[in-house]
């Protein structure tokens, strides 16, 4: 059985305390951390190396975005894509050379896209769906079993918010970003690992907003993922959300995911 987590961090060296309780809580194999906001030559190793993770692939810069992905079990940094096409950190992959030997583990954080959901007057939108539509092609390609997990800032059905009517303009939640989301799902035959084990329309929400949880709201959207390609899907065994963790100090705004494997 090999364990995989996501976790977008919101600053792994802010959050670190929190990332060693739960990799000693929960002890994943592997824990793939977006928006880590930290370049790669000050990443904190001493932690990880502590606690066993000692195969690491960091994906960095200073002060933004930022990927990494942290193993107990052997891997090789696999690849980088700058699907943005502006050089910023948001993906890396990893082939698993342990249990699970031959796996692709793809770690990805896809850009929020801005405020306002028209690519005419908001360059960040259209970079969004832009990013997407490189990574659509880019599984197209795809001919070996993968792990797509992370942040992807989309949270596709009218359960996966907590309100659906009240956030159709909203980023992260209008029907282009969905359509959009829609075919990369498509394109490689993706299985929504969410969905599967919390099949909709079970609650299930990964990221709130800040605001909300200060006003002890539910007002979560389901915006990170983990997908697998469908021989590989067939052998998730199980697959949750690890909400304590928004109980925390300081806590960020989004919580971990984590699924387990039959490799």
């Amino acid at each position: 059985m090999v364990t995989i987590a996501t976790w977008n961090i919101n600053s792994v060296r802010l959050r670190i305390d929190q990332v060693e309780r739960f990799l000693s809580e929960q002890a994943p194999d592997v824990l793939c951390l977006q928006e880590i906001k930290v370049a790669e030559h000050l990443f904190p190793h001493d932690m990880f190396e502590r606690l066993g993770y000692t195969h690491r692939a960091i994906h960095g810069q200073k002060g933004y975005h930022g990927v990494a992905t942290v193993s107990r079990i052997p891997m090789r940094e696999f690849s980088r894509h700058d699907w943005q096409d502006n050089g910023e950190a948001r993906h890396v992959g990893v082939e698993l050379l342990g249990p699970g030997q031959g796996v692709l583990l793809e770690n990805v954080y896809i850009p929020a896209g801005g405020d306002i959901a028209d690519r005419t007057v908001n360059p960040k939108f259209g970079q969004k769906l832009d990013f997407i539509e490189r990574m659509t092609r880019w599984s197209d390609t795809l001919d070996r079993p993968t792990i797509l997990t992370g942040d992807f800032n989309i949270a596709p059905l009218e359960c996966d918010v907590y309100n659906h009517k009240a956030l159709l303009k909203v980023v992260s939640h209008t029907p282009l970003e969905v359509e959009t989301l829609t075919r990369l799902g498509d394109a490689h035959g993706w299985v929504d690992l969410g969905r599967k084990h919390i099949p909709a329309p079970e609650r299930n929400y990964s990221w709130w907003s800040y605001r909300s949880f200060w006003r002890d709201k539910d007002q979560g959207r389901r915006l990170d993922h983990m997908w697998a390609s469908p021989d590989l899907a067939q052998q998730s065994v199980t697959h949750r959300i690890v909400e304590e963790t928004r109980r925390w100090d300081q806590p960020s705004d989004h919580v971990p995911l984590i699924t387990e494997f039959a490799l």
